[in-house]
């Protein structure tokens, strides 16, 4: 299994879809990295050489931002926006959804599992 910026990638995949398993690395850029260093992406990854993973690896921290720098610098982003308290660094804090969406209903994934409240029962009239 070919190790990439300290992530194991697959085997038995196609060089293009196994760049994937990187964070920060999609579809479209694992494609062109294969272009830009050499590699036929339809070829397995486990037949990458040693010298290819190595150009692959140099090509991806001089160019792009992956993994732990990545992971970092969208974390400071937050923390930017927490710490100015712009709204969407409140709607960050608290838990909820950041770009507008409706909290009336959905919005389970942010909120997580709902959480009842005892309504008030009706007071029944007795004339």
């Amino acid at each position: 299994m070919p190790r990439l910026l300290g992530v194991d990638i697959p085997n038995d995949k196609k060089t293009w879809i196994s760049l994937t398993y990187l964070y920060g690395v999609g579809p479209a850029v694992a494609r062109e990295l294969c272009v830009k260093v050499g590699i036929d992406q339809d070829r397995p990854a486990s037949e990458i050489h040693e010298d290819e993973l190595s150009r692959l690896a140099g090509l991806l921290e001089s160019e792009y931002t992956v993994e732990g720098p990545l992971r970092r610098q969208l974390s400071q982003n937050i923390q930017r926006l927490n710490r100015i308290t712009c709204y969407r660094g409140l709607r960050h804090r608290r838990g909820l959804p950041v770009r507008g969406q409706r909290t009336r209903t959905n919005a389970r994934t942010r909120k997580g599992p709902k959480k009842t409240v005892a309504g008030k029962k009706g007071v029944k009239d007795l004339r």
